[in-house]
Formats: C-alpha cells, sequence, structure tokens
C-alpha cells in the first residue's frame, strides 16, 4: 500500500511519518540504542519550493527535524532526515549547550534523586518518612552548573511534601533542599542542605471539593450556532470571513501559523508567512539559594509543545468547536497524539462599529465576531494559554493567558524575605517575570518589506503656534543593529511594516503596525547570567533580514548554554533591512510580584499585542459586514 501523500507540505507531520524518520534516523547508525528522541518536528519548506508548490504543483520534500540526546555517543544532536527519500541528510552535534528535555529525562532526574541515600536523610531530617509522599521538580540549571560537568547534560530538582495524592505540594515547600544531577553520567552529583525550616501551617487545595461553597446567583450561559460555525477546515487550513491561513503546534513554538492572508476583493493578500512563539524565559529575582539559578526557558529548555493541554469543551472552551489533535515524538521515538490539542472557534466580541447621525437620526452599527485559534501548556507549576484572534476588519491578536501555581519558599513565622513576598502565613513566593518573544515572519503583498519605528512627536514652536501641534514621525530601521528597539508610551511608540512597492489608494506605501501591550524588558543585571543566555529579553523589538534557520530567539540550544546566541548573534551581522525580506522579533510579557490574591492558585494575567492594518486597505474593510438580525432603531422600542 503507497504512502499517504499529505495535502499540503505546511501540515505537520504524521504518526507514521515520525515512525518512519525515526527509523531512518535510527538504521543510519548516527545514534546509539540509548538515545533519547527530544522532540521532532516538520523541517518546514522554504519560501521559494513552497511558491513552487503553490504555483505549479511542483513536488516538495518532506523533512524531518530531529533533536537527540545520546549519552553513550555524542550528547545533544540535530538531525534532518529526508521522508521522500529516505535518508539522513545531516546529523549535527550542538556546538554548545543541550537540546531541549524530554519526559525521559525529567522522570529519571525524580528515579536518581528519590534513590540517592543523601536526598533520603536530608527529607527525615524534616520529619517525612514516606518517601513516595515527596513531590520532586526537575529544573534546568540556569547555566549555574558547576566547572567540573561542564558540558555534562545537568538538572537540578527541589521538593514538596504531599499530605496525599492531589495535595498542592506547593503548600509545603521542602525548603533548603536542593538536589545536583548528571544525566550524562546518570547520577546525582549532590545534595545541597541549607538548613531545616519549618513547613506553612495552612494547605493551599483548590479543588471544587476543597472550596466552601460556592456563588449560587449566576444564571445559565448558553452560546449556540444553530447553524454551525462560519469557518471552514480543510487539513490543517482554515478559512473564515476574508482570512486564510494555517495552523499547527511544534514541540518548541507550540502554536504556529502560517501562509495568513486576507482577501480584499480579487486579490488573496498575504500578511505573515509564520508567526510563532521564539523564546520564553521565567527568570527569578530572590537572590536566595533555592531561586537565584532559577531562569527557565519553557521554549527551548523545556518544549512547551509536549506540555500541551487536552482541551475539555465547556471549561477551556465554549461554542461550537472544532479541535485539532497534535502527534508528537516520544522518547524512544514513537508517535504519541494529544487529542483536542489546538481549539477553533468563534466569539462576539461586541461592537464593530457604529455610528449614530443626529441629523437624521438613523443609526448605523455592526457587532465584531472574532475567529480564536488557542493551545495551553502546564509547565510544572505554570499554565499558559496562547491564544491568536482574528478580527473581520483585518486586525489579527496575540494574547497569553498566564494562570496556574505560584513557587513558594517556607519562610520562619515573623519572617519577611524582601524578594519574595508573603502569599500565605509563613509561605513566600518569590518574584520574576515571564518574557515571551514571538517571532513575525511578514510577506507583506510580498516579500520586500520595511520596517518604520512610528512615535507622536510634539511639532517646534514656528510650526505650532497654538502649542496643541503633534505628527506622527516615522523613523526607518535600515540595518539590524540599530533594530534593537523598546517601546516608549510617552510617544504612543509602534512599529510599522510597509511594502514599498504596493501603494494604497492615497499613494503610500501599504503597511500594518505592531502595537505594543503590555512590555516590560529583562529586570536582571547586564552583567548576569540570565542576561547574556536570554538577550532577546533585554530589548522589546529586533529586526532581521529574513534566514530559514533562524526560528529560535535564544537561539537552538538555550539548555545550558553561555549565552550570545540567537538574536544578538543573529543581528551581529547588520544586514540592511529596507525594502527586503524581514523578520519582526516583539519581546513582552508580565512582571509578577505575588500577592495574596494569587495563591493558592492565580487568576489568569494577560500580555500580548495586537497586529492592526495601517494603510494595508482603502478604506475600512468591515463595511460589508452585514448588520445584525438585532439591530433596531430606538423608534422601535
Amino acid at each position: 500500500m503507497s504512502e499517504q501523500v499529505p495535502l499540503h507540505p505546511l501540515e505537520p507531520l504524521r504518526p507514521d511519518e515520525i515512525s518512519r524518520a525515526s527509523r531512518i534516523l535510527r538504521e543510519s547508525e548516527r545514534i546509539g540504542d540509548g538515545a533519547r528522541f527530544c522532540w521532532m518536528a516538520l523541517h518546514e519548506p522554504e519560501k521559494e519550493a513552497l511558491a513552487a508548490f503553490e504555483s505549479r504543483g511542483a513536488a516538495v520534500d518532506r523533512q524531518a527535524r530531529i533533536m537527540v540526546f545520546d549519552r553513550e555517543g555524542e550528547g545533544s544532536l540535530d538531525a534532518i532526515v529526508s521522508l521522500s527519500g529516505g535518508k539522513v541528510l545531516s546529523c549535527t552535534r550542538a556546538p554548545d549547550g543541550h537540546v531541549a528535555l524530554s519526559f525521559a529525562d525529567m522522570i529519571r532526574v525524580i528515579q536518581l534523586v528519590k534513590a540517592d541515600p543523601a536526598w533520603q536523610a536530608a527529607i527525615r531530617r524534616r520529619g517525612i518518612e514516606d518517601l513516595d509522599s515527596v513531590q520532586v521538580d526537575p529544573w534546568v540549571t540556569g547555566g549555574f552548573e558547576p566547572e567540573e560537568r561542564r558540558g555534562a547534560r545537568m538538572m537540578r530538582a527541589l521538593s514538596y511534601r504531599r499530605d496525599f495524592a492531589a495535595d498542592n505540594g506547593y503548600a509545603h515547600p521542602i525548603e533548603g533542599v536542593v538536589a545536583l544531577v548528571d544525566l550524562s553520567a546518570d547520577e546525582v552529583v549532590e545534595v545541597l542542605d541549607h538548613g531545616v525550616t519549618p513547613f506553612p501551617p495552612g494547605h493551599g487545595n483548590y479543588a471544587a471539593e476543597d472550596v466552601d461553597g460556592f456563588r449560587k446567583d449566576l444564571r445559565p450561559l448558553e452560546i449556540t450556532q444553530p447553524e454551525g460555525p462560519s469557518f471552514d477546515v480543510l487539513g490543517n487550513e482554515i478559512r473564515w470571513q476574508k482570512w486564510r491561513f494555517r495552523t499547527s503546534l511544534h514541540p518548541v513554538h507550540g502554536l504556529v501559523l502560517h501562509t495568513v492572508s486576507y482577501r480584499d476583493g480579487d486579490r488573496e493578500r498575504r500578511i505573515l508567512h509564520r508567526a510563532a512563539l521564539a523564546e520564553m524565559v521565567v527568570p527569578y529575582g530572590d537572590p536566595g539559594p533555592m531561586h537565584y539559578w532559577k531562569s527557565v526557558f519553557d521554549a527551548g529548555e523545556m518544549g512547551i509543545g509536549q506540555f500541551t493541554n487536552s482541551l475539555v469543551l465547556g471549561c477551556d472552551c465554549l461554542g461550537e468547536i472544532r479541535y485539532f489533535d497534535v502527534s508528537l515524538c516520544g522518547p524512544q521515538g514513537d508517535p504519541f497524539t494529544i487529542s483536542k490539542g489546538i481549539c477553533l472557534h468563534e466569539e462576539d466580541f461586541g461592537i464593530l462599529w457604529k455610528h449614530t447621525d443626529l441629523a437624521s437620526r438613523s443609526t448605523q452599527v455592526r457587532r465584531s465576531r472574532r475567529l480564536v485559534v488557542s493551545a495551553i501548556h502546564t509547565v510544572g507549576n505554570y499554565d499558559y494559554g496562547f491564544f491568536w484572534y482574528f478580527y473581520q476588519d483585518g486586525t489579527l491578536q496575540m494574547e497569553v493567558k498566564l494562570t496556574g501555581i505560584l513557587q513558594t519558599s517556607a519562610v520562619a513565622p515573623g519572617e519577611q524575605p524582601p524578594c519574595a513576598p508573603l502569599v500565605a502565613p509563613q509561605l513566600a513566593a518569590p518574584v520574576h517575570q515571564h518574557l515571551f518573544n514571538v517571532r513575525l515572519d511578514f510577506d507583506l503583498d510580498g516579500r520586500k518589506n520595511s520596517v518604520y519605528e512610528v512615535d507622536a512627536v510634539r511639532l517646534p514652536d514656528p510650526e505650532n503656534p497654538a502649542g496643541n501641534a503633534f505628527a506622527a514621525r516615522a523613523t526607518l530601521l535600515g540595518r539590524e543593529r540599530e533594530a534593537r528597539r523598546d517601546i516608549d508610551p510617552s510617544a504612543s511608540r509602534y512599529w510599522k511594516i510597509v511594502n514599498p512597492e504596493v501603494s494604497n489608494a492615497t499613494g503610500q506605501p501599504v503597511g500594518y503596525k505592531l502595537v505594543p501591550g503590555n512590555a516590560p524588558t529583562l529586570l536582571a543585571h547586564p552583567d548576569s547570567k540570565v542576561a547574556r543566555r536570554a538577550a532577546f529579553a533585554t530589548h522589546n523589538l529586533w529586526v532581521t533580514a529574513y534566514d530559514p534557520s533562524q526560528l529560535s530567539a535564544a537561539g537552538d540550544f538555550p539548555n545550558q548554554h553561555p549565552g550570545g546566541a540567537g538574536l544578538p548573534e543573529y543581528s551581529a551581522a547588520d544586514r540592511p533591512l529596507e525594502n527586503t525580506d524581514v523578520v519582526v522579533w516583539y519581546s513582552f510579557g508580565v512582571t509578577h510580584i505575588p500577592v495574596p490574591e494569587h495563591w493558592p492558585v492565580m487568576p489568569v494575567e494577560y500580555a500580548g499585542f495586537t497586529l492592526h492594518p495601517a494603510g494595508f486597505f482603502d478604506r475600512n474593510p468591515a463595511l460589508d459586514v452585514a448588520p445584525s438580525s438585532a439591530c433596531h432603531s430606538p423608534e422601535s422600542d
């Protein structure tokens, strides 16, 4: 039986393709029998190959990119396998750093720690005899590895007491105990015990059965679409209103949008070639021994995609839902499927546009509907929801919803640490940041684009006699080194991506603008390890010339990397950016100062940005949205 041909070269790898790619790599003898697969994903075709397929149906080589940790071989390996040709195209060792962790790595850390006599003794010193009741959380090392173990695959582990299986262990941190594990040597290197601190007196359980009664004043809210949703799905392609795009879920970059376009009259106008998370880091601001080393890269170190939730109707998503299953690669190279990993639905979003003409007493109003594509990931104690919103007026919005449970520390009665506010009696939560970087590969009406920084500025005195005049000042970001920029709310700063070769009805280049939301930058000292490793978070905007191999803001191997990879390295080339194929990298996030209301589980906090058409259309593109059947004039009341 012949192998099924995919509908489109950007469709994600099927389970049978994952199995075949694993087999090809193993049979090539490039890796040993004990090698662990950390992740595998479609190695996306370059733009020229994709254009040839779309224009004339030219064949595209299906390829898989595979990241492997081979403890008995060469360590961290990066392989490209041709599924069409049945061969390994390349297999290279990571020059610095390590590939992301696999589930097998994390399970092995837990096994090694729990079997270690020094750890067992430290736990028993805290009055815990049932070692099986202890929760062990594996952690990356944050660049703080012993010099004598340089090059080894290292991890740390923290521990928490659970009083029963479903107990919230973060309410009972086992303060002072930190284990260091060498996965290359398959051993616990040391267990540090910084002294016993009493356990906090309270619990942190938040399940329905632990809540003392529920609100009883909410009546049902039903969302129905009796004729079904307005979108169409074929494979991983989605069409809704005038939007057309593809979606997938990458094991490192999470939710990905591909080939985003908007139909304008008889033209299918491309906006983005690819949009996805490029990296994220969670740096902690507590200098104490339990936290100073924490700065986890949840994408490049943890592989956020493998922590994708299987979504539940009525809880994670509401309405007429279409789900997409997600196929990923397990540690042995076998495929596994996360059912309902991506959610697609429509939702009402209030008023799209409205005007009441006072002279004629007539009102025109249109309601806004948006399309939502989302995925949710649970990485240890935190939960991250990634949401892309498509609007009828050509606006595209990205929003991250942060929730879950705080990292915690036990403190002595009466103690109030300066960098870890109390959230419950004798329970503190360290200050930290969640900083995301999203890679936006623009192909705005073609590949030749430019980027401008736009500030609202007050006009100088000779041109401003009444003192009220201001205008938008646009500054071209002409080269990569000068395109490292930060937000400026006082100037209402935004960045505008234009196509200089395509004009709108006013004769101006067509464009889209990136409007910032909550966008702090890294607070750690510039000379700190995390600042060197997460340099992408030191600026809000970076612009680079397109390179298909540059997908990750901190490089492909941030795990234990000494720093300097990713955006600092890409932009150091100082390539010209004017009227060329550009990639915009945007950093944003939240600075989290914990408060008691964030315990025992945090209400959602939001971060993100918006892409608005800015001269891309000749007029309001949502004029043709039909009035709602419920609309009526005031006279009819």
